[in-house]
């Protein structure tokens, strides 16, 4: 078995893609699987229960195909073994996703963790299925981390396989103890002086903006030369979110949200974690919009709802953004899924309630009209 560890180098998912792009049609069947590992999926074992659903459901399918008896069992014996895989959650990645490609006939059994996968699915195929693998990295894009506080800021690139932190900034040296101006006096019940120490606090608060400019320029000369897909900001306490007033404007629509992180302790790891539960939340909005144009694309010819009407809009190459319901169990989902990412359209798989009421099973956001 072949598995990759968690948050692995886009590197070693290329050479993963580039070996299982590799693989030739023969007297064999590839099992190719998607698996959303979200905490929500892990709740009383539900990705097992989807799992073992899929499973049974190629099975059944296996029966109708015209296979010889060999590769037949072959299919049966690599869908035994990844059943057993996903019943030890222990072997399971850490991670929000996996993908595993199984063919005991050619040595066949790669694991890849992934930080997303649109839906849960199961294929058995003459080949693997590596285009949401290839898809993946392209859609995810780069999302930066910026962790400020008063005396620097740090940050971290996260892509959909990698996080890597870039070189920081360092605040204006500034005296940092307290002020220990001369006792004041009263004058008529007033107290008099203070001076000092309130020209104290106003360079400390000058000193501080000044930095947070710097740190938001600095982030928009990163943009300038490598655009961001997203942008989240950390920091400790009220000062969580002392950078955001500082961006430019055209960064604002990238902010996915405020965490709240030491900036001196934070780790990669948990860095990474952060912003994709940030993009996840992000993506349920994504999702209403979504359906809200649908329902607006209807009447206009624009769009299409339903599995039926989609699967005919996806032959005529029409669609340019499929919408899945991402609980519908229906076999010809996984199927569409599959095509609109050979045909290079955009996926958005819906887990949102309000998001899956609005689509039929499948819906599309079309490129033209006939």
């Amino acid at each position: 078995m072949t598995a990759l560890p968690l948050a692995v180098g886009a590197n070693a998912v290329r050479d993963a893609v580039r070996r299982l792009g590799a693989i030739r049609p023969g007297p064999y069947r590839v099992v190719s699987c998607y698996l959303k590992l979200e905490p929500r999926d892990k709740t009383r074992g539900k990705y097992l229960i989807k799992m073992k659903n899929r499973i049974r459901g190629a099975l059944a399918e296996l029966e109708r195909q015209p296979l010889e008896r060999a590769a037949r069992d072959q299919v049966a014996a690599d869908l035994e073994r990844i059943r057993r895989y996903f019943e030890q959650p222990g072997e399971l990645p850490h991670a929000r996703g996996v993908a595993l490609f199984a063919c005991a006939a050619i040595r066949l059994f790669d694991v890849i963790p992934l930080p997303h996968v649109y839906r849960s699915r199961l294929a058995v195929e003459p080949v693997p299925l590596i285009r949401e693998l290839v898809a993946l990295e392209q859609e995810f894009g780069t999302i930066l981390v910026a962790a400020c506080d008063r005396t620097g800021a740090r940050f971290f690139e996260v892509t959909a396989f990698d996080v890597a932190e870039l070189p920081g900034l360092r605040a204006a040296a500034s005296r940092t103890g307290k002020f220990h101006g001369q006792r004041q006096a009263k004058r008529g019940g007033v107290l008099a002086g203070g001076f000092g120490e309130h020209n104290y606090h106003m360079r400390i608060r000058e000193e501080k903006h000044r930095h947070y400019a710097n740190v938001a320029d600095h982030i928009y000369q990163i943009h300038t030369q490598r655009p961001l897909a997203g942008l989240v900001v950390a920091g400790i306490g009220v000062d969580a979110a002392a950078l955001v007033p500082h961006l430019h404007t055209y960064l604002h629509d990238l902010v996915l949200g405020v965490v709240k992180l030491n900036p001196k302790k934070a780790s990669a790891p948990l860095v990474r974690e952060a912003a994709l539960l940030l993009r996840d939340q992000r993506e349920r909005a994504w999702e209403q919009a979504h359906a809200e144009a649908v329902k607006e694309g209807l009447g206009s010819g624009w769009a299409v709802n339903g599995i039926d009407p989609t699967l005919k809009a996806l032959i005529r190459g029409q669609v340019r953004t499929l919408l899945a319901d991402g609980h519908d169990d229906d076999p010809r989902i996984d199927d569409a899924v599959e095509e609109a990412l050979r045909q290079r359209a955009q996926v958005d798989v819906l887990y949102d309630d309000a998001a899956r009421r609005a689509v039929e099973g499948l819906a599309a956001l079309l490129r033209f009209r006939r």
